[in-house]
């Protein structure tokens, strides 16, 4: 019993220790190199799709109180928890509308990559 104890804490440490490198490299930027094709499918497709979520996303996000899924839903919802005296639940809520504001500099982000790739690539199409 103790054998394959030690034998599997073994087994699993060496992969760690070969795993570890291989992370590493995996996290140096790569080069993608797109057909002419590619490029028009994501000019055409994939650009507008992902334009449309992130505005979808951002008007999510910033609505009012009415709207499910906004920061000041959130807000709200976590209020009425902590009047009903539900502190967990509350406190769920009020850090889920803390993570949920948080993503409109990477929405922000996300937009400026689009727009980017859509003046250097899709213009001239």
């Amino acid at each position: 019993m103790r054998t394959t104890r030690l034998i599997t804490v073994l087994a699993v440490s060496a992969g760690l220790v070969v795993a570890a490198p291989a992370t590493a490299l995996a996290q140096e930027p790569v080069t993608v190199t797109l057909s002419p094709e590619q490029v028009q499918r994501v000019c055409e497709q994939r650009i507008p799709r992902i334009e449309r979520r992130v505005a979808k996303a951002r008007e999510r996000i910033t609505a009012g109180p009415e709207v499910r899924g906004s920061v000041k839903w959130l807000e709200k919802r976590a209020e009425a928890e902590r009047a009903a005296g539900r502190e967990t639940t509350a406190e769920v809520l009020a850090e889920k509308a803390e993570r949920r504001a948080a993503r409109g500099p990477r929405l922000e982000e996300i937009t400026a990559r689009v727009a980017k790739f859509r003046d250097e690539h899709c213009a001239a199409k």
